[in-house]
């Protein structure tokens, strides 16, 4: 599990033991170091914090250079978007969206958590949404098929009535009874009135 902040709260996230290896591997070789900024605004008291992941400068890796320098290079070598134009200035310029940007890392771990099964309540509370409903709403067309889930639901519940044994015994005596003929073994009756049987 690892903390993430949003809205000046915490919230828990079970971490995947391959994120959690490289992780670690990651801390062993360069370690937190302390840095100090501005705390929530440019004008913020400073404060000093440990910090994990850094720019090539050492200095904390500001998202707007993160997205032009690494982001959007790697969803042009991917194919996802298109070769960048040069401004007047000749810097490269990546044509992107919402759709495509960083954020959609947050739907991609949604969606992939929702397909492997992860409760929708759960998965709200990583996400940091108070209202599970609106996962549903967003990503329902992400779930999967609850056809096949449903079947074998009722399968491995029923599995000793539905084995091979449990069905040929049942119809072996079903063979021999008439369709009348009740299935309990006190006769199926309520013991107030005897004409009515289970």
């Amino acid at each position: 599990m690892f903390a993430l902040p949003k809205n000046d709260t915490e919230r828990m996230v079970p971490m995947s033991d391959g994120a959690a290896l490289v992780l670690k591997e990651h801390i062993e070789a360069v370690g937190p170091r302390p840095y100090t900024l501005p705390w929530e605004k440019v004008d913020g008291e400073p404060r000093t914090v440990k910090i994990l992941f850094r720019w090539t400068d050492d200095k904390h890796i500001r998202a707007r250079t993160y997205d032009e320098m690494v982001w959007k290079p790697a969803l042009f070598h991917g194919g996802v978007i298109q070769a960048p134009t040069k401004d007047a200035r000749g810097r490269r310029q990546y044509v992107s969206s919402r759709k495509n940007g960083m954020h959609a890392l947050r739907h991609y771990y949604a969606s992939i958590t929702l397909a492997d099964g992860v409760n929708i309540k759960e998965l709200a509370e990583y996400l940091g949404h108070g209202d599970p409903g609106f996962i549903l709403r967003m990503y329902t067309h992400m779930l999967p098929s609850s056809h096949q889930r449903a079947r074998k639901a009722v399968d491995s519940r029923l599995a000793r009535l539905f084995s091979l044994r449990s069905h040929v015994a049942v119809t072996e005596q079903a063979a021999v009874r008439s369709p009348t003929t009740s299935w309990e073994p006190d006769g199926g009756l309520y013991p107030d009135d005897p004409e009515i049987a289970l």
